[in-house]
């Protein structure tokens, strides 16, 4: 069995989870069930495509991080 990364964000009615490793996304009305969605859509997404090969020797990282206006970043926040 492999562990993915779950992100996830509040949309206007449901909540909508991304798993970054295969960038697949789901949405459920909980974050239970956006979680539980997305690991239906990551297994079929497994099922049908097969294992991305960089996935089995890299860690996912997620980081925040401001940018000014116009896009100028300042600095990660860690």
């Amino acid at each position: 069995m492999k562990s993915f990364t779950a992100i996830i964000r509040k949309g206007e009615k449901q909540f909508v989870a991304l798993c970054p490793e295969v960038d697949v996304v789901s949405q459920g009305y909980t974050i239970e069930e956006a979680v539980e969605n997305l690991k239906e859509a990551v297994g079929l997404y497994l099922e049908e495509m097969g294992e991305p090969e960089q996935y089995g020797s890299q860690d996912t990282f997620v980081v925040k991080f401001e940018v000014k206006p116009f896009g100028k970043v300042t600095e990660a926040i860690g």
